[in-house]
């Protein structure tokens, strides 16, 4: 009985910290302050690309729950260059540089300061306070629960139709790459602790994360990342938005 009021408690705290800017914009979460430990640590089989692991604190912003749709897309941008088309799949075939025009134009219609996500920012949502390899723990057997990936699937899928993370938050593994505002780094020596972007001034390649539904589960841990040119197009490529209280 108290699992069940507990349960019921924190379905009524997620749908009081979800909200729209319009009848067309992403549907957002507001995530709390916290912090966490970013990356995967030193004895663990991962890409060196992950480490160093590092604690991370993070102030409260809002974050999509769902990545992008083509809907959304076509109501700020007026175009739809997915390769997969249908109005509630996560819009692809996007650069970064596309992203960053979605959320300036975004940011013009609503008055609120949309933007890309940083990469700390990211991993944190993706994590939902977790410290494993997957949100849900270390094993990947549940993958197909949460996730779009190449075992199940061969293209997107509708974006909400898998389980939630602890955040209320869905897709954040699969389905498709997602766009962070970060430069690429090799790894996370001398990387920020206060969840800011990393940016340099060369910045040719930004980071991509969360794997996509052409990814095994390997390339779906929560820690995955990549960099790509800014200009850089793929069908496995879509974005989720963030934004600053």
């Amino acid at each position: 009985m108290k699992k069940f009021l507990l349960l019921c408690l924190l379905m009524l705290v997620s749908s009081a910290f979800a909200f729209k800017d319009c009848p067309e914009c992403p549907e957002m979460v507001v995530l709390p302050n916290g912090s966490f430990m970013m990356g995967s640590p030193a004895d663990n089989n991962s890409q060196d690309n992950e480490k160093p692991q590092h604690l991370v604190k993070i102030k409260s912003f809002s974050i999509g729950k769902y990545e992008v749709t083509q809907e959304e897309w076509f109501a700020i941008m007026e175009n739809n260059p997915s390769s997969n088309k249908g109005h509630t799949l996560p819009v692809e075939n996007v650069s970064w540089d596309d992203a960053t025009s979605f959320v300036q134009k975004l940011t013009e219609k609503t008055g609120k300061k949309y933007r890309l996500p940083t990469e700390a920012e990211w991993e944190y949502a993706a994590r939902s306070r977790s410290t494993s390899t997957y949100p849900w723990g270390d094993s990947d057997a549940e993958l197909d629960n949460y996730a779009w990936f190449s075992a199940i699937t061969d293209a997107t899928n509708p974006v909400g139709q898998k389980k939630p993370n602890q955040f209320g938050l869905h897709d954040m593994l699969g389905n498709v790459w997602e766009w962070t505002q970060d430069c690429w780094n090799p790894n996370y020596s001398d990387a920020p602790i206060d969840a800011s972007a990393w940016i340099s001034n060369d910045c040719p390649e930004r980071v991509l994360r969360g794997g996509s539904w052409d990814n095994d589960s390997q390339g779906l841990r929560v820690a995955i990342r990549s960099g790509f040119a800014t200009a850089f197009r793929y069908n496995v490529i879509g974005l989720r938005v963030a934004m600053t209280p």
